[in-house]
């Protein structure tokens, strides 16, 4: 199979070498890069890549991978579009091979967003950007999505091949909104950007416009994955929560663990709210929801914060302020198992062993 990789690009060079080490198990490497002033594209040629300069006006990201992948050559049996921030763990090409089986077109792996404090990986979900050479196409001017010709591709999983992001902190992403804004303004019945540049607008601290783009995306007829429209009630919630709006945020959460229960997400945002309160027993209420849910889903929507030591610990308090000091040793020694250095849990351990040993 002759695999090859594509990507975009603009002033990386700090990361051209690990890069190209990690991609040198393709056989070619295709850049495009946009405009680079630091030296990028000579960086990259002097390490085997082949470098097409080329600036893309005005932005999308949609047309800069588009022209990207126009580099690749006709023949080429298997897209890897990656960026220049992120690295494959060793031994993926031979992984991606085993896993393309005839009759693939599409194939999933697993993508580590984000690395914890302490080294430990954050959010981690399923990306799909391995891909046929032919019949597809780039699309949306920012969180852009491949599109097939002929409608879902013939899909695979390589559960071991892994992908890491490490990006620069210091690069802004203040394009994102307007390109967000750009992409409803071309496709408004477009569910999934509806609730992104609901996201967008969170982030940027203007409740009244997230509000009103995730009423908007929960409204769509095509808003039907439960999870995302679990992941807009819950921004809906944090929304009027800054709005100090104590009623609706407590709403929005209800509706959004009613909405998909089978996700851990919307169990811990209702124990935090009841921690917040001193609620203790529905602090453990919705732990025991969440910790009963031990199936991570492979999709973007999977917080690092719950499937870590954060429910064992909410369970432990809720415990412990209920007098169950047994079973709040037995959650916060699970807590420990998974940050064995946070020294807050190491002293509420010492404080539920006190406890135990005093007989309160």
């Amino acid at each position: 199979m002759k695999v090859v990789v594509y990507a975009i690009c603009k002033n990386e060079r700090k990361f051209v070498e690990r890069w190209m080490n990690s991609m040198s198990e393709a056989d070619d490497i295709y850049v495009l890069d946009t405009g680079s002033t630091d030296g990028t594209p000579q960086c990259l040629e002097k390490l085997g890549a082949k470098v097409t300069v080329e600036r893309i006006e005005p932005w999308r990201f949609d047309t800069a991978r588009n022209r990207s992948l126009e580099l690749v050559p006709e023949d080429a049996d298997i897209c890897v579009c990656t960026d220049l921030d992120e690295v494959f763990q060793p031994g993926w090409r031979e992984k991606v091979e085993r896993a393309w089986v005839p009759g693939t077109e599409r194939l999933f792996y697993q993508y580590i967003w984000n690395f914890l404090p302490d080294g430990r990986e954050g959010m981690t979900f399923w990306y799909e950007k391995i891909h046929r050479r032919q019949g597809c196409q780039w699309v949306s001017p920012v969180h852009e999505t491949l599109r097939y010709d002929g409608g879902v591709p013939e899909t695979q999983y390589a559960e071991d091949v892994r992908l890491e992001h490490h990006p620069d902190e210091t690069k802004s992403r203040g394009q994102y909104l307007t390109l967000l804004e750009l992409a409803v303004q071309e496709e408004p019945d477009n569910d999934r950007n509806v609730h992104y540049l609901g996201r967008e607008y969170f982030f940027y601290r203007r409740w009244e416009e997230s509000i009103a783009m995730l009423k908007t995306h929960l409204s769509l007829p095509t808003a039907t994955w439960a999870d995302e429209r679990c992941a807009s009630m819950r921004l809906l919630a944090k929304d009027y929560h800054a709005l100090a709006m104590e009623g609706e945020e407590e709403r929005w959460l209800l509706r959004a663990v009613g909405e998909a229960p089978h996700l851990r997400e919307p169990w811990m945002d209702l124990a935090d709210f009841s921690y917040q309160r001193q609620d203790w027993y529905g602090v453990l209420w919705a732990t025991g929801r969440a910790l009963a849910i031990t199936q991570r889903p492979k999709t973007y929507i999977s917080e690092a914060a719950a499937w870590g030591e954060h429910p064992w610990d909410l369970a432990s308090l809720g415990y412990y302020y209920t007098g169950q000091y047994g079973k709040a040793f037995d959650a916060i020694q699970k807590a420990l198992e998974l940050a064995p250095d946070n020294v807050r849990l190491q002293e509420n351990l010492q404080c539920i062993q006190a406890k135990q040993l005093s007989g309160d």
